[in-house]
């Protein structure tokens, strides 16, 4: 196996101290825990419609009710308060603000992320609103969703509303929350909404994710009267090559997974090898004529989301085993063929998480270092990092998450010494604030840092929480 950075030791580092201008946050997403699905105005989402077909999600859980967020905002304000949260990243729903196709905006669910932001800065906390994650309204997928460029014409839109609405208290702006997510897994492996299985249908979705992101940075500059920063999230590949082939395989997967993206918004162009090696499954002409240069917008700074590392090798056979990632790790199964070899993405060694994704620290500082060598006048944030694990509620109630705990004692010792080799890292959201909807995985798998009773909605710090408010407050990564 080949290994690009060997770890130096276990990551339990104690006496860490951040900078006082480091950002401390948590994160969530509208579906995962919102609720109120069929209310004040909001039409289905593609996860409504995925999520209630048969078979799509683990036990027919759906996102009807999720942690019932939208009707218990101000409890849940109070608790990040409590956290001592200094960020709170979250998403629009989208299907709440433009709920038909006649791009009527609802005003209903304008008010309800007005107060939630409002709320935020009452108790000294930042709103970082992701205008998109995953929850694309139905009514755009059925007139092709993310492979028809007027699904970016809808998005700008959208766009433009809440730059309005929001722009003169909203901290900072991200467009798309990890488009690689979006395209790969709704539109060619199928495993999230909407559950297509069409390689070339995933290139394009690709370019018009891209597209979006550059017109919305630009609609809602225009739009904004405040001063907020201006962001994307990606979730990245860290590879790792076995066999013969493994640095062609990690090129492969590094053009298509990684590339695909920070190539046309942080460079302004494709990568050659990315339209080479999928040449057999689309011609790009999509692509038009000034896209790159609307892609390719300025942001203040670049959201990166860490879970697992990948391994990968060149793969001879005619069809490679197939696995469901189904939520934010490595692709499962192989990726576009680029010649008469596939690649194949491989078991890893572990120790694991719940989800079965290996538990690599090393991984996120080799990450953010990679990033500023290649974009050294990009700042980076930390957007989602954490892990699930299979709670168990003590006799007294508590929760004693220890593995959670020493997952992210583990990974704020990564980005400590991202920070040491010069890294321009703004802050870490931990991924999650609260258990929620898990995507494809339902209510089966727990990343909150708060446990949430999918029957009584009761919320409980969980002993991870407990240490993450204890190192905001003193800034200090400690045992």
């Amino acid at each position: 196996m080949t290994t690009l950075f060997p770890p130096r030791d276990d990551y339990r580092g104690s006496g860490l101290v951040f900078p006082e201008d480091f950002t401390f946050g948590s994160a969530t997403a509208a579906y995962q825990i919102e609720g109120a699905a069929a209310e004040d105005g909001r039409t289905p989402s593609i996860w409504d419609t995925f999520s209630k077909t048969p078979g799509r999600v683990w036990n027919g859980d759906t996102g009807d009710v999720a942690c019932d967020h939208y009707h218990r905002v101000d409890e849940d304000l109070d608790l990040m308060a409590a956290l001592g949260l200094q960020a709170y990243r979250f998403s629009i729903a989208w299907p709440r603000i433009v709920p038909t196709a006649t791009g009527e905006v609802n005003q209903a669910g304008v008010d309800f992320y007005s107060r939630l932001v409002d709320g935020l800065l009452e108790r000294g906390i930042r709103p970082v609103a992701t205008l998109y994650h995953w929850d694309l309204p139905q009514y755009l997928e059925d007139a092709g969703g993310w492979t028809s460029r007027a699904t970016t014409d809808a998005f700008e839109r959208y766009a433009e509303v809440m730059g309005a609405a929001l722009g003169d208290r909203v901290h900072t702006w991200t467009t798309l929350n990890e488009p690689w997510c979006s395209a790969y897994l709704g539109y060619g492996q199928g495993g999230h909404a909407p559950g297509r299985h069409e390689p070339a249908s995933a290139l394009s979705a690709v370019h018009h994710l891209n597209l979006a992101h550059g017109r919305a940075v630009q609609a809602l500059r225009a739009t904004s009267t405040g001063d907020p920063d201006y962001s994307v999230t990606l979730n990245f590949h860290v590879l790792r090559g076995q066999g013969d082939g493994a640095a062609e395989a990690m090129r492969r997967i590094d053009a298509l997974a990684n590339r695909a993206f920070t190539g046309p918004m942080l460079r302004g162009e494709y990568p050659a090898d990315l339209l080479e090696d999928t040449a057999s499954v689309s011609d790009w002409s999509f692509v038009r004529e000034g896209d790159l240069a609307t892609i390719a917008q300025p942001i203040d700074v670049l959201g990166v989301n860490y879970y697992s590392t990948a391994t990968v090798r060149l793969w001879d056979g005619v069809s490679p085993k197939q696995e469901n990632d189904g939520h934010k790790g490595a692709t499962g199964g192989t990726a576009w063929p680029g010649s008469d070899r596939l690649v194949e993405f491989v078991e890893q060694p572990g120790p694991y998480t719940a989800m079965g994704w290996n538990i690599a620290p090393e991984g996120l500082e080799e990450l953010l270092v990679s990033l500023s060598e290649q974009f050294p006048e990009q700042p980076l944030m930390v957007t989602e990092n954490g892990a699930a694990f299979d709670d168990e509620v003590a006799p007294d109630g508590a929760v004693h998450d220890r593995e959670r705990t020493d997952y992210l004692r583990r990974h704020f010792t990564a980005a400590h010494r991202a920070l040491e080799r010069g890294v321009d890292l703004r802050g870490y959201f931990v991924w999650s604030l609260l258990d929620n909807f898990e995507w494809g995985y339902g209510y089966a798998k727990r990343f909150g840092i708060v446990r949430v009773d999918f029957d009584s909605l009761e919320r409980t710090v969980k002993d991870s929480g407990h240490w993450y408010r204890e190192l905001i407050r003193t800034r200090t990564v400690e045992a």
